[in-house]
């Protein structure tokens, strides 16, 4: 038996539109019905025939669900759910994809103070954002993290799981505050460093006239990627678990102050201890199934 009948997706971006496309091909009796704030986004929706029906309001897409996904920047969440608090139908299940949670369970709550809210996060994704940038797969065999807060219906929690477990994700529970010092750490510094790498770069401009771009190798060129990603959203995600990034980043700052140390001192077997262990842990990624072992990440040199 679906978990639901009829799903709503608010935000029709990257995730959105995956999760639009997955409901399609792994549940195709579902009804879904998108909303997005930008017009030409729900144009677009539209003549890709995205979902069943794309609404012109938040208020109008809730009407008749059974599950709401929240698809929009996290600092975005509180407001778009007070557009359609009203239309939320009694029994209906609201759920989101944001990157932080504990800032985001606060806001929804506070818009539908008497919802079932729980909260997920598919660990999925690409630099590309839009409808056109979704696809099917995004989600097999990533994992997707249910975060419900204290209390919640064992049987909705269950629901929400079973609906990525359809769109092909492995699925675990886990404490909201436990998975923002975990993404803090795994995701959101990760894209600060690639942030302030590529930033510095671009600083370096005797430099990245035409040397860095010229001559980017596998490890910049990686962190251009990562740089590309959102900026709204990322600028949210910062904000919203600001907490949790500024202690990993404190811890951060330390680890490379000690490797500086490292280097300017001449302490080869301590580098050569901290690259072996690192490198263990790369190779655990990829035999988790979390990326691909062939040569530079399987890219085609074509």
């Amino acid at each position: 038996m679906l978990p639901f009948a009829r799903v709503t997706i608010i935000g029709l971006g990257l995730i959105g539109s995956s999760i639009a496309r997955g409901v399609r091909q792994h549940m195709p009796s579902v009804r879904v019905t998108g909303y997005d704030a930008d017009p030409t986004v729900r144009e677009t929706a539209v003549a890709i025939d995205l979902c069943d029906d794309v609404a012109d309001s938040a208020g109008t897409a809730v009407i008749d669900a059974d599950l709401v996904i929240l698809c929009v920047p996290v600092g975005a969440m509180g407001a778009v759910a007070a557009e359609f608090a009203a239309d939320l139908p009694a029994d209906a299940i609201v759920s989101d994809v944001g990157s932080s949670k504990l800032s985001v369970i606060e806001a929804v709550r506070a818009a539908l103070p008497d919802a079932t809210f729980i909260p997920a996060h598919p660990v999925a994704g690409t630099e590309n954002s839009g409808p056109t940038a979704g696809f099917a797969s995004l989600f097999h065999h990533r994992w997707c993290i249910v975060t419900p807060p204290e209390g919640s219906d064992p049987l909705a929690v269950e629901r929400v799981s079973e609906f990525w477990r359809r769109l092909g994700a492995n699925v675990e529970t886990m404490e909201p505050g436990h998975h923002d010092r975990v993404l803090a750490v795994t995701s959101h510094l990760p894209h600060l460093i690639a942030y302030t790498i590529v930033g510095t770069a671009s600083d370096l401009e005797e430099v990245t006239q035409s040397e860095v771009i010229k001559y980017s190798a596998g490890g910049f060129r990686d962190f251009t990627r990562i740089a590309a990603s959102d900026p709204t959203m990322w600028r949210d995600v910062f904000l919203s678990n600001r907490e949790a990034v500024l202690d990993m980043l404190q811890r951060f700052t330390e680890d490379l102050t000690a490797l500086q140390r490292a280097i300017r001192w001449g302490k080869g077997d301590e580098l050569f201890e901290l690259f072996s262990r690192t490198r263990a842990i790369r190779r655990s990624i990829i035999d988790q199934g979390q990326d691909d072992a062939r040569p530079d990440f399987g890219r085609s040199h074509e």
